[in-house]
């Protein structure tokens, strides 16, 4: 009876022990894509701040800030601009953590959590870009009425306000699909990784 039990504790283990494989290659590999995608959002991010910021060697500058100056709106832009690199910068500092976090994580519950902050991160710094855009399009629209508003009776009030929420939905939406484009794919996968952990951590 003593051997039979031995025999049947070897057979156990050998069964139980290709699952537990199974489960730690898993982990690997939904971490070491998780860590993937979360450098590639860094990297994302840099490369369009410096694009973005790369385009004003293409503009005129000096016209731009008369027109601004013709609006009053120099203190708008100046100060705004300002609050605008530091919230973008703090966003690029939190995506190099989550990025550096992410790494050397070696907990599935610590790992799903810093995916789902990730997402936050990632989501809320779309948020921040689209409603800074929509802010300046009302700003501008404002301060174009009040520039005029002697020269524009009722309807053309309304129609200029008309127009210019016309032109910020679309240039909104456009901005929102290329976001899409640009982080939906990897926070697809990134969700994608964390059902699987979450799955793998049920299951454990």
């Amino acid at each position: 009876m003593d051997l039979l039990d031995k025999y049947k504790e070897t057979w156990s283990k050998q069964v139980e022990m290709p699952c537990k494989f199974s489960t730690l290659e898993i982990y690997k590999m939904a971490h070491a894509k998780s860590s993937s995608i979360v450098k590639w959002i860094f990297i994302i991010g840099i490369l369009e701040f410096v694009l973005m910021n790369s385009l004003y060697f293409f503009m005129d500058m000096e016209e731009a800030y008369k027109q601004y100056e013709a609006l009053g709106l120099e203190s708008f832009v100046f100060y705004s601009q300002i609050v605008a690199y530091a919230i973008l910068f703090y966003f690029l500092i939190q995506f190099y953590q989550n990025y550096v976090k992410i790494s050397t994580i070696s907990s599935t519950k610590l790992l799903m959590n810093k995916i789902l902050k990730t997402r936050k991160t990632v989501r809320n710094y779309v948020f921040f870009n689209l409603s800074y855009l929509a802010l300046c399009m009302i700003v501008v629209t404002i301060a174009t009425i009040n520039i005029n508003i002697d020269d524009l009776n009722n309807k053309q009030i309304l129609l200029v306000v008309f127009l210019m929420l016309i032109a910020t939905v679309i240039i909104l939406g456009l901005f929102w699909l290329f976001y899409q484009l640009l982080y939906g794919i990897l926070l697809k996968k990134l969700n994608r990784n964390y059902k699987e952990l979450a799955k793998l951590e049920s299951e454990m």
